[in-house]
Parts: structure tokens; sequence; C-alpha cells
């Protein structure tokens, strides 16, 4: 059977492969080597990084590998591959790249990372990789230049996500701290002045508590039900709380979790709807969400922990007295969040776009010069 085949490729028994790259086993690739013992208790004081099974865990004096290193799980947690830029030591749970046979160390650490290792898994209990197993398996690699061009478009893309998070991290940290100031009136806002005021939350919003849905209302309709967990535990085809309604989770290992829900749902015997009387809603909403620490620190029973109503009734928000200024504050925090939220999809893409990038590399299909 003729079978036509993608421009730059080359026929093969397995129907073609990429020109200049070559069919051969994964032990060409590298060879794997068992890590070395060290427990934290038997370490000494030093600034060499120790890697085990999940990572970076702890340091010693000594190094046993140069860079560039690549090391993966060999037992416990399996799958994940570290590419080492400094001198460090591998721990007995991983498997560490004794010999590249010539190929680009960063290639061979992409390359094993979505090779999916945890696949070997030889164990019954603790998960095992043999580094025996692995060894077999038919893999295409491409040129040494291409290896390494391949490297080098990844890590940018790495750079571009690193560059990302960093932004993110500093704009949620400016965030924090805008929180904390303009609820508590030590910055104000341009324009604003005049006195702060210290309420109950009683006195500027009803509490209600939700009620259990019932099984005859307990669908897979399109609202959702939020009983006090932090997402929707379910959905169903009836609302009792309209959109726009700040919650708290009243019971459970999330209980005093504050969102702020902009959907119709259903309330659920778990859960308090806080309605604002007087107050700005988003206001109340960013007053509560800045000190939800100390709402969850309302928390009762060693069992299935709970905050009783009227300890949430009496708890403490302070405010300005001006209507104007509650909702100037809360419209500067809803533009921080939405710059926020613009900057993480932004960063989920980069991440997708890189995974159907790594694919597309590894198989030929995207050539880089």
């Amino acid at each position: 059977m003729n079978m036509e085949l993608n421009p730059g490729f080359k026929p093969t028994d397995e129907g073609g492969i990429p020109e200049g790259w070559h069919e051969c086993d994964i032990s060409d690739l590298c060879t794997l080597q068992r890590g070395f013992d060290l427990t934290e208790a038997t370490s000494k004081p030093g600034a060499i990084p120790v890697y085990s099974s999940s990572g970076l865990s702890y340091f010693h004096n000594e190094a046993k590998l140069p860079p560039p290193a690549v090391i993966t799980g060999r037992k416990g947690l399996l799958g994940r591959v570290f590419l080492v830029e400094e001198p460090c030591w591998p721990h007995d749970t991983t498997l560490w790249v004794k010999d590249f046979k010539g190929n680009d160390p960063r290639f061979v650490s992409v390359f094993l990372r979505h090779f999916r290792l945890e696949r070997f898994d030889a164990a019954t209990s603790v998960p095992t990789l043999n580094r025996n197993n692995v060894v077999g398996h038919t893999i295409r690699l491409p040129s040494l230049p291409e290896q390494r061009s391949i490297a080098i478009a990844l890590s940018d893309v790495d750079s571009f996500l690193d560059s990302l998070t960093l932004l993110i991290d500093k704009k949620r940290d400016i965030q924090k701290a805008s929180l904390r100031l303009l609820l508590t009136g030590q910055h104000r806002l341009p324009g604003f002045g005049g006195e702060w005021t210290e309420v109950n939350l009683g006195e500027v919003s009803l509490i209600s508590k939700g009620e259990q849905l019932s099984q005859n209302k307990n669908t897979h309709g399109l609202i959702p039900h939020f009983n006090g967990g932090v997402s929707a535990s379910g959905y169903t085809d009836t609302a009792n709380t309209p959109k726009n309604t700040i919650a708290i989770s009243e019971g459970g290992n999330s209980c005093g979790f504050v969102q702020f829900v902009t959907t119709p749902f259903w309330c659920g015997g778990h859960c308090y709807a806080v309605h604002p009387r007087g107050i700005e809603n988003l206001f109340l909403y960013f007053s509560l969400k800045g000190k939800q620490d100390s709402i969850m620190g309302l928390r009762v029973g060693s069992g299935l922990p709970n905050i009783q109503k009227t300890a949430l009734t009496s708890f403490k928000i302070a405010l300005p007295r001006s209507r104007d200024e509650q909702t100037a504050i809360a419209t500067f925090l809803v533009d921080m969040d939405t710059e926020l939220a613009a900057l993480e999809a932004r960063r989920d893409k980069a991440r997708q776009l890189k995974q159907g990038m790594i694919q597309e590399l590894l198989a030929g299909r995207i050539r880089l010069a």
C-alpha cells in the first residue's frame, strides 16, 4: 500500500521519519544510573542541592554530579524529570543520566519528561521505576544540532513563562498589600477623606443559612449548588439565592471560605448567604475576603468544624462612612482582580501552546533551522 509522506519525511517500515532523524533504542539516548544513599539526618551543612523523586529536598556539602544533570524519580513519585544547572546530589530514590550518548542534555531532559516514564512502574505497592524495563523501546531522534535548537526554543518559552509567573506573583503581592491598606483606611484613594467606623457584620448585612437540597430537586441542571465547599458540589435546576451574592462556607474543612457568586445558585445547608444593607456589595465582599483567615478562626468543633451564625453576625469589619469611597475601593480592587485573571489566562494559554509545540517538535512535524 502506498502512503503519502509529509514533506521533509523519508520512508521507513513504520511509515516515515523526518529527514536527518534516525530510529534507535532508547538506550541510545542515555544511560540511567541509580542515585546515592543520603538522609537529611546524615547530610552536612552546605549549599549543594539534594534531589529526590519529588524534586529539591534539602542541601548537603558534597556534589555527586556536575551540571547540567538530568534526574528522574526511581521510587515513590515517578515521571517527573529535573534539569539541574548546578552541581547536585541525586538521592537514592532517583535515577540520573550517567551517559548522554552524545545527545544534548537539555534535549534529553525534554524527551524523558514527555516519554512518560511512569508507564514503567514495576512495583505493586510503592511505585518503582526499573531502568531495565525502559530498554527495548524504539524512539526517533533528531540530529544533535536540531536537538540543540529544540532545547533552546523550549528554554525561551520557559523563560517567557517564568517572567509571566514573576509578574503575576508581584501583582498578587501588590494586591494583598492593597487589600490590607485600603480596607483599613491606612491608605486612601485620591479625593477621599472623612471618618471610618467599625461595625459588626450583622449591622450591615442580612446573613441567612442555606437550605439542604432535597432529592427531588437534585437534578443535573445548570444552576450551581454550593454546600460549604470551595467549588460547587453539584448542579440543579432550581436557585434559592440571586446572583452577585457573597457566600461563606459554614461547615467542613473549608468552613470560613469566602466567595462572590456571580450567577443565581442554590445555597445549601452548610453555606451562608450574606446580603448587604446600606453598604456597597463588592466592598463588603473584599472586606470579608481580606479577613478570611480571621473568619476561619471562628470555627468550633473538632470532628466536623463549623461556624456559628452568632459568631459571624458579631464579626468586626471597618468601612468608610462614604458610600462613594466604598464603591471606589471596590472598583479599584476589581480592576486588580481583572488584571491578574488576564495574566493568569495568558500564562495558561502559553502553557497549552508549549505542550502542543513539544509534541510537534518531538514528532518532527515542526522543524527548526
